[in-house]
């Protein structure tokens, strides 16, 4: 296995990893992907969004075989996202034999089992109709992360998820179609998209769908990537033989920039995917419930940011 490209190398597997601030979880990701077993070429890119922690130097320093790239401002994470595809040549009108063969997104508080990525690329390989793919995610309290598998967001999820039914009724079908919690999660199955957490990405799927749509700072990209490459005609697959372990929010918790920036990604997904088809009355409600549903969380998320700083 190789993890450096060489003149004589083709790239099986590019690996992006965007940064911003989580130095030590992106040092235990970086050790246990270079710990990958398997017999595949990869190369790693790390484009940090200016973070202050000192991430940068202590890739260069611990990581030398990585390639990273400190971003010129904090643009979000497709755009950071973008930046590292560029650089293996995605989207760039590259002859496709000059390009890996798959690009995987990783978030950097991710860590790999030792044959994850090889039995991620052999489940791919073996399914020449799979465009993007994603494992079980697991918490760090052991509970799956319900984002690794979804249903694209419908007005009447929205409403469903508003209302509070999605919880209440777990096992319903009608209710619980967003996160699919009516499924096994063990259950391999086709889905509308996996999470940028872990998206490993076909690159002819990638190549006919394009980059990420920078208009998302943060949250929702995926989902809108995994919408361009179905409309490509690709399936998109929940592979829960592999397991990979997610320690959620590191990068976000408590930032009202990023609470914001989730619910500006719903109205940017339902006004991008949805507008057309959907009854003006029902579409205005919809982007009105978004609007006062994050008024709320934004304002209570900056509360007690108030609070904490105020018992330091």
């Amino acid at each position: 296995m190789e993890s450096y490209p060489t003149e004589s190398t083709m790239l099986d597997l590019a690996i992006v990893i965007v940064n911003y601030n989580t130095r030590d979880l992106l040092r235990a990701c970086l050790r246990s992907v270079y710990a990958s077993e398997g017999d595949f070429a990869y190369h790693v890119t790390v484009v940090d969004n200016k973070s202050k922690d000192g991430s940068v130097e202590m890739v260069q320093t611990e990581f030398p075989q990585a390639r990273v790239i400190p971003a010129p401002r904090n643009g979000g994470f497709a755009y950071a996202n973008n930046i590292g595809l560029r650089a293996y040549g995605f989207a760039q009108n590259q002859p496709p034999e000059t390009l890996p063969r798959y690009a995987l997104l990783l978030n950097p508080d991710t860590e790999v089992p030792a044959t994850a990525l090889a039995d991620m690329l052999a489940m791919m390989d073996a399914r020449s109709d799979i465009g993007a793919s994603g494992p079980r995610l697991i918490l760090p309290d052991g509970s799956l992360d319900k984002a690794c598998r979804r249903a694209f967001p419908s007005p009447a999820s929205f409403i469903y998820r508003g209302l509070g039914l999605s919880k209440l009724f777990p096992d319903n079908p009608r209710f619980a179609q967003y996160n699919l919690t009516y499924l096994p999660e063990d259950q391999e199955t086709e889905v509308d998209s996996v999470v940028g957490a872990f998206m490993l990405v076909r690159r002819e799927a990638l190549e006919a769908a394009g980059l990420l749509d920078e208009a998302f700072f943060m949250y929702g990209e995926d989902l809108d990537w995994a919408f361009r490459i179905k409309q490509a005609g690709w399936k998109i697959w929940y592979y829960p033989q592999v397991t990979v372990y997610h320690h959620k929010g590191a990068a976000s918790r408590g930032n009202v920039r990023v609470r914001r920036a989730f619910y500006d990604a719903m109205a940017i997904f339902v006004r991008k995917h949805y507008k057309e088809q959907t009854n003006a009355l029902l579409y205005y409600l919809i982007m009105a419930g978004i609007a006062v549903k994050g008024a709320i969380d934004v304002g209570l998320t900056w509360l007690r940011g108030r609070s904490m700083e105020a018992q330091a």
